[in-house]
């Protein structure tokens, strides 16, 4: 212990001595460093951490599995296989959950969740918040402590029970001040009266999608008469509950499959005649038709864990959040290098010492574990400043994303700060090992002669070499990747969308919350029109069921009257059509053109025959080579010449500017009444539409001063957002990769200055015996761009055999060729004049070396 304490005083001795040296080595590692732990913050925020109840491990998620041709109501998440062609979803029907909480053989629980829209009215001040219906088990069940108050339990869950509700702790300090008076309050939700009676405790979201927060909880039983007529327990109920469980100890979650698995199939079975029993159609929505479930088609059931809840989003950002890792692990492996590099100039000029030290019978060993501390300790002193970097990063790269994810924070907590810590020891350790093997390597009759030099300056020489031309073929690799994605986002930005994104402002309104419905919500929704349209300087104003470039999407199975029938006799579905519910005067007001027929109209109402405006690529699927005006369709199997096509307009994208533009129908509202929920108005302006946005709030209070505004954004911003992960990657990638091309101009005119260094002898000489010092200039530049050559031709290489993994990634790249030849191309160069730069300083200076003062070198 006397000795290591030894060493590390010495050790900072060293480095106090040179703080040159010092400064750089910390500089270079705290880059590399802190960009491997912002990320790793967020890494760990969204793909590592577990819920904070007791004992996650133990939590299990159901999730079910079918073929298409099982198709039930159904509200949730929802994905495709793409190995079995399966479809995957993560909700089920209340009568499913009961059936569950039935059998518990493997099970010491069963609780459930799902998600309820809710108009939250406080003394008056209403706004929309996310909101659940829970069962009465689902806090106790997870072992969530409560904050303030008490949480919902059993005897919350029952028909007779008093309406109760519980806060997250977020929304309480946002919407409540963290009022600690708040339980025992009453608050309107949707205009049922609630008392609130706990607050759940801080860093507690829920067990829903990462960076979801419920704001409001509810017991199930009260979801009926909070969504009224949308309630999805009408009936029968459909799928909208998400069930977890927890296993009993011992119990695997392929044993609570297998047990549960016929209770679940029989729960569907029953469902489904219940569905049946009631069914009958709404109006021009066609109807339902229930046919017999083969077995071959019967919906399977499977378990995820639930140890950190819902998992979709979380699957969705693993390659994103891995490729990213991978990126600044590069950034990492060049600092290292730089590190290594740097160490070997610092143990070249410290040879004599270190020759004297072996000489009085200093063993190697205790001299490499003399340099390794000092690496060691330029390692710790990287990964502290380090920090500080991340910290930034973090809050400047990183908030376009993490500021999307409302709940999502991540932290620079000790988890994160353990792995910096062994990050920066690794560092040190393992860059500073060869340095030191080669500095302690040495032949003491040569290094102990005043003149002499060391045996092993070849090999050091050529290791610093190899090192920068590694430094360049990563800095390659991480440019292409860039300038790959930047070219992605132009693309992206460019895509023509069909309309006019330009002063255009957004807002949601959910009148439904707030009982509106039938003429009453017809009267709302024209008053409020006409309202906005009296604005000062609004031009026009619209409104649809579903925003366009906001990833949202409504589709429908429609029928054409020549399509087929399927065997059984009843009428094969022509194919899906996506559905805009909107004022008649939307393609006016977002100015898609129309091309052929007529516009909807005010006339046509619930009253009028049906009738629908499809954009080009409908009409070009379904009715190729003809006029598609007076064509007919339906959306039942028994009326499939219910709509009738009066227009034509052109193709506008619906729900992201990469995505193909789907056959879409646009419907007037008033013919689809029963299917308009949420609303955005889309109100364009003379100018800045965020000047208006006080004037359209009073417009709105004008209406009715209850109806809180959701979603304020322009069209530009939404446009915006849909493009926030490329946005963020094009950001990220472009950043690290001049960060790597900066580090790597550092250790290239640090090689090239110390091999200038090393052959002043050697330059004096050829100068003495007459070469110029254009000969010298050309010497020095062709060692220098003979590396970068080497680094670069190594770079394309690997991005080449690497445009195979970018192919996959579908998701990131857009209208570019992963082996763009102008890219690949374009970053050659850059690297080539870049290095031209950095060995031209070190080469002019040896141009200057005066014959007489280099041959009395050393």
């Amino acid at each position: 212990m006397h000795s290591f304490w030894q060493d590390l005083r010495y050790g900072w001795h060293m480095l106090a001595k040179h703080l040159g040296f010092t400064a750089i080595a910390v500089l270079t590692l705290a880059l590399g460093v802190g960009a491997n732990t912002a990320l790793f913050s967020v890494v760990d925020a969204v793909l590592l951490k577990k819920l904070p109840v007791s004992e996650p491990d133990r939590l299990v998620l159901f999730t079910s599995t079918a073929s298409k041709e099982f198709s039930p109501s159904y509200t949730g998440s929802s994905s495709l296989d793409p190995a079995s062609g399966l479809a995957i979803r993560t909700s089920f029907p209340y009568l499913t959950f009961t059936r569950f909480r039935e059998q518990q053989s493997v099970l010491s629980d069963v609780f459930a969740f799902g998600s309820v829209s809710v108009n939250v009215n406080v003394d008056g001040q209403a706004e929309v918040a996310s909101g659940q219906a829970v069962s009465g088990n689902y806090y106790a069940a997870l072992g969530v402590p409560v904050f303030l108050g008490r949480t919902i339990n059993e005897g919350d869950d029952q028909a007779a029970a008093n309406a109760v509700a519980v806060l997250s702790h977020r929304y309480w300090l946002r919407r409540f001040g963290g009022n600690r008076e708040v339980v025992g309050k009453q608050v309107n939700l949707n205009n049922v009266a609630f008392t609130i009676v706990g607050v759940t405790p801080p860093g507690f979201n829920g067990t829903g999608q990462i960076g979801a927060s419920d704001d409001v909880s509810i017991p199930i039983v009260w979801e009926p008469q909070v969504s009224g007529e949308r309630s999805w327990m009408k009936g029968a109920g459909i799928w909208w509950l998400r069930i977890m469980g927890r296993l009993k100890p011992g119990a695997t979650a392929q044993e609570a499959q297998a047990a549960l698995q016929g209770v679940f199939l029989q729960s569907v079975l029953d469902h489904r005649l219940a569905r049946q029993a009631q069914q009958s159609p709404a109006p021009g929505q066609g109807r339902n038709t229930f046919k017999p479930l083969e077995p071959k088609n019967y919906p399977h059931l499977a378990l995820d864990s639930g140890s950190r809840g819902e998992m979709n989003t979380r699957r969705s950002l693993a390659q994103p959040l891995h490729l990213l890792f991978g990126v600044v692990g590069l950034v990492l492996m060049i600092a290292c290098a730089n590190l290594a590099n740097l160490l070997l100039v610092r143990a070249s000029s410290r040879q004599k010492e270190i020759a004297v030290r072996l000489a009085m019978g200093a063993s190697r060993w205790r001299l490499i574990r003399q340099l390794l501390t000092e690496s060691v300790l330029l390692g710790v002193l990287g990964g502290g400043l380090g920090v500080l970097f991340a910290q930034w990063i973090r809050d400047g790269l990183l908030s376009d994303w993490v500021g999307r994810e409302t709940a999502l924070n991540p932290r620079l907590d000790l988890r994160v700060l353990g792995f910096t810590l062994g990050l920066s020891f690794l560092t040190g350790i393992v860059f500073g090992l060869v340095p030191a093997l080669r500095a302690t390597g040495l032949d003491l009759t040569t290094a102990l002669k005043d003149s002499g030099r060391s045996s092993s300056a070849t090999s050091r020489s050529f290791l610093s070499k190899s090192l920068v031309a590694v430094q360049v073929s990563l800095s390659v690799l991480l440019l292409i990747g860039a300038g790959l994605l930047l070219r992605s986002l132009l693309n992206l930005q460019r895509v023509d969308v069909g309309f006019n994104t330009s002063h255009l402002l957004l807002f949601g309104v959910d009148p439904n919350l707030v009982g509106y419905k039938d003429e009453r919500l017809v009267n709302l929704y024209q008053q409020m029109s006409e309202r906005l349209e009296a604005v000062p300087g609004v031009q026009s104003v619209t409104f649809s069921s579903v925003p366009l470039l906001a990833r949202g999407s409504s589709d429908r199975s429609f029928y054409l009257p020549r399509s087929s029938t399927e065997p059984d006799g009843t009428r094969k579905k022509s194919g899906q059509v996506y559905l805009h519910q909107v004022r008649e005067n939307f393609l006016e007001a977002m100015k898609i053109p129309l091309v052929l027929g007529r516009a909807l109209t005010a006339q046509d109402d619930a009253r009028a025959p049906r009738v629908a405006v499809v954009n080009q690529t409908f009409a070009g699927r379904y009715f190729p080579n003809e006029n598609p005006i007076g064509k007919r369709f339906g959306f039942d199997s028994e009326k499939t010449s219910e709509v009738e096509i009066v227009g034509l307009a052109r193709d506008a994208k619906y729900t992201r500017q990469r995505d193909e533009t789907p056959p879409t129908a646009y419907l007037s509202w008033k013919q689809e009444l029963s299917s308009v929920g949420t609303v955005t108005f889309e109100v364009r302006t003379a100018g800045d539409p965020n000047s208006f946005l006080s004037g359209i709030r009073q417009a709105v209070r004008e209406v009715d001063g209850t109806l809180p505004l959701s979603n304020i954004r322009t069209q530009v911003e939404q446009a915006n957002q849909t493009l926030a992960m490329e946005r963020l990657f094009a950001k990220l990638l472009s950043m690290f990769g001049l960060l790597a091309q900066l580090l790597a101009f550092i250790g290239l005119y640090g090689v090239m200055a110390y091999m200038v260094s090393q052959r002043t002898h050697e330059i004096g000489i050829r100068m003495a015996l007459g070469a110029n010092r254009g000969t010298v200039l050309k010497m020095i530049l062709k060692q220098g761009m003979t590396l970068t050559l080497i680094g670069i031709a190594l770079g394309l290489g690997g991005a080449y055999v690497l445009a195979k993994y970018l192919e996959s990634l579908t998701t990131m790249l857009y209208g570019v060729d992963p082996r763009d030849p102008l890219t690949f191309g374009a970053i050659a160069a850059l690297l080539t004049l870049v290095a031209l730069v950095a060995c031209y300083i070190p080469a002019r200076r040896a141009t200057k070396v005066d014959p007489l003062v280099a041959l009395r070198y050393e």
